[in-house]
């Protein structure tokens, strides 16, 4: 079955005047001459994007799109209007997002994240800004502990809302933050805790003494391979332990804590430093 809307391995069974033919073995679509691949021949398989278009032909592309029917995506504004706006998708096909699908309203050359679907009535790709209406409240594929993918949204009072797996939504707290985040952005989380009433609370760190383990063969190693000192200490910023070692300011000092207390390295203001018996090991 060929889905609009969605990457599809299609073989080429026919050329025409326009371009390709691709069949899944029962329906056949046309990929226009000016996405055909150099050296594609009848019998090979290619990926492609299926899509409906102005025409309402459900035509095919070998370019990426950037957002699949189903999923959350961060995409940018090309064009509005009082009845809605164009979100670039990457494919020389714009997305309508009409006005009502607007959490707020929507300006050119802005990025927005949004879910994007097909209409029922004609099969063309929508976006809506609206998330909460896709999002999945009651069934949860993960536990406390669990990495997870994450797709950042807005920011509130608490700190940003994040979609998990492109199924959930979760927060991660300000204070707990050790980088600027950007909504559109995708990072590495873990599930912190599943409260009573569904919501959850993300970190963008592993959890448990585990963590603060690797995190120190970490620095150490990172010690041993710059001469045993690193220009990183107790008063350094958030946003240099984050360019160095990607951990937030606390796991940094928890770890290098744990070093000091076994007397593997020394701790100033803005240096650690490895003994000297430790760096000849």
């Amino acid at each position: 079955m060929i889905e609009i809307g969605k990457f599809n391995d299609l073989r080429i069974v026919a050329k025409n005047s326009d371009g390709l033919s691709l069949s899944d073995g029962d329906r056949e679509i046309l990929l226009p001459y000016s996405d055909v691949p150099k050296n594609a021949e009848l019998g090979d398989t290619l990926k492609v994007f299926a899509f409906v278009n102005k025409d309402g032909n459900t035509i095919a592309t070998t370019q990426t799109a950037l957002a699949e029917i189903e999923s959350f995506a961060c995409l940018t504004v090309v064009d509005s209007s009082e009845d809605g706006a164009y979100l670039d998708l990457g494919i020389g096909k714009d997305i309508y997002v009409p006005v009502r699908e607007q959490k707020r309203p929507m300006h050119k050359g802005e990025s927005y994240v949004v879910y994007v679907y097909l209409d029922e009535n004609n099969q063309r790709m929508l976006a809506s800004s609206r998330l909460d209406k896709f999002i999945d409240e009651e069934y949860f594929d993960f536990d406390e502990g669990d990495e997870v993918s994450l797709l950042i949204c807005d920011k509130t009072d608490l700190g940003f809302n994040a979609i998990i797996n492109n199924r959930n939504i979760g927060l991660l707290y300000h204070n707990e933050l050790f980088a600027n985040l950007q909504p559109g952005e995708k990072r590495k989380g873990w599930i912190k805790k599943i409260r009573i009433e569904g919501k959850i609370d993300l970190s963008l760190q592993p959890l448990g003494y585990s963590h603060i383990l690797d995190t120190k063969d970490v620095i150490l190693k990172e010690l041993k391979e710059n001469g045993g000192k690193i220009a990183l200490g107790d008063k350094s910023t958030p946003d240099e332990i984050y360019d160095r070692f990607q951990i937030s300011k606390s796991a940094f000092k928890k770890a290098t804590g744990g070093l000091y207390k076994e007397r593997i390295i020394s701790i100033s203001d803005y240096e650690i430093k490895i003994v000297i018996d430790q760096l000849a090991d």
